[in-house]
């Protein structure tokens, strides 16, 4: 390796390393000021302690009516996007399967009009769906109906099902085997990457959901935990603390599922820029 190269490889290294810092930055910060005593929160980037105070706040009143609205807020929001993403995951790969190893008329046309879809901002379903789902206001069933199917996901799945050869279900449907029995015994296992990759995206778009879950669930009862963080940012307004905190327990359960499926990830990235 010649000079020139060494030398143009520490320089994308300290690039990377810089933009890795850049984009970290403000987790640190976060996690580091919700164990800061309150005195301290945002007035030094090296608390001379760390203390539990702000997230000991949180479990006790925590500006809501008592701790148990934050447990059973963070329960409404894992409950909702696990069912969302998992329903969405199956229809993502039904539809896919269907488009791309089914043959009937009109196939491509339904692709078209479903890549057509995604060039509309999803505010502008925000009135039909709510006139549609008023009747579902602090329901469970009118904060998942909507999250139900994935166009990125129908779309992700159409693309890797349209790399695989059909003899493997033209041999299936030879030995009796039905379409749904192939799609979930046979594309499911073989997509299973990608499946984890489209699981990740839409359980993360759906967890950061603020608005449509703001319109569904006005009741404290039914509130997911983005919601609650939002209507108790007055009552924390002078506690700046337990906003990180809370902050904190929000972005714990991605973090989780990250590094436990990152093999996955990193398989399925690597598998789409081939």
């Amino acid at each position: 390796m010649n000079r020139q190269k060494r030398k143009s490889m520490r320089i994308a290294l300290v690039i990377a390393l810089v933009l890795a810092f850049i984009s970290l930055f403000p987790y640190y910060y976060i996690l580091l000021q919700s164990f800061t005593p309150w005195t301290e929160v945002d007035a030094s980037m090296v608390p001379h302690h760390l203390v539990a105070d702000s997230y000991k706040y949180l479990m006790t009143n925590g500006g809501a009516d008592n701790r148990m609205m934050w447990i059973r807020s963070m329960f409404n929001s894992i409950f909702v996007s696990t069912v969302s993403t998992t329903v969405s995951l199956v229809t993502g790969l039904l539809i896919a399967y269907a488009m791309t190893k089914i043959r009937f008329n009109g196939a491509k046309t339904i692709y078209n009009l479903l890549l057509f879809q995604m060039f509309f901002p999803t505010i502008i379903l925000l009135v039909p769906q709510y006139m549609l789902l008023r009747p579902l206001v602090n329901n469970y069933l009118g904060l998942i109906i909507p999250y139900t199917v994935s166009l990125w996901g129908v779309l992700m799945y159409y693309n890797y099902f349209k790399t695989l050869s059909t003899s493997i279900f033209e041999s299936a449907r030879i030995d009796g085997a039905s379409e749904v029995r192939i799609a979930f015994t046979i594309a499911f296992p073989i997509c299973r990457t990608i499946s984890v990759i489209v699981f990740l995206s839409i359980f993360l778009g759906r967890w950061s959901e603020l608005m449509w879950d703001m319109l569904m669930a006005p009741s404290i009862q039914m509130q997911t935990l983005n919601v609650l963080i939002t209507t108790q940012f007055k009552p924390m307004g002078n506690l700046p603390g337990p906003l990180y905190a809370a902050s904190v327990i929000l972005t714990f359960p991605v973090l989780i599922l990250f590094l436990a499926f990152s093999k996955y990830f990193k398989q399925g990235i690597t598998m789409q820029f081939k």
